[in-house]
């Protein structure tokens, strides 16, 4: 289940029920913004395909609604891209951290955060 590629569409989808938790096919819809938002059917037929690749399932059904919670973790999903991203780049980190650098994506407190991050793995290590 980590390995499971999402489209866009499908990671907007995962980002909703990771945020709210256990919804339906509506209220994932909702989360999206007005004047883009994708018709129901989409979201609907993109979720029956989220829910063929184990990323979600089905946890009940109010009325005609199937209420619907994540399989796959944040984490699992963020760190599969990440490693794929690194993958491009031979595993090499520097020239990811530049251009986040460079885009000013990356601040001072993300730079003291991974160092203190850092830090705490060491320790744990030693």
């Amino acid at each position: 289940m980590a390995n499971t590629k999402f489209t866009k569409l499908e990671l907007q989808i995962m980002q909703a029920l990771w945020d709210l938790g256990k919804v339906s096919i509506r209220e994932i819809q909702e989360t999206f913004p007005e004047p883009d938002r994708p018709a129901y059917t989409t979201i609907q037929t993109t979720v029956y395909r989220l829910e063929a690749k184990k990323a979600l399932r089905r946890v009940k059904k109010i009325s005609n609604a199937h209420i619907f919670e994540a399989v796959v973790s944040r984490n699992a999903t963020q760190g599969r891209l990440i490693d794929e991203l690194l993958g491009m780049f031979g595993g090499r980190t520097q020239p990811v951290m530049a251009h986040l650098i460079e885009s000013g994506r990356l601040t001072l407190d993300d730079v003291k955060a991974a160092e203190e991050t850092l830090r705490r793995l060491s320790k744990k290590k030693g």
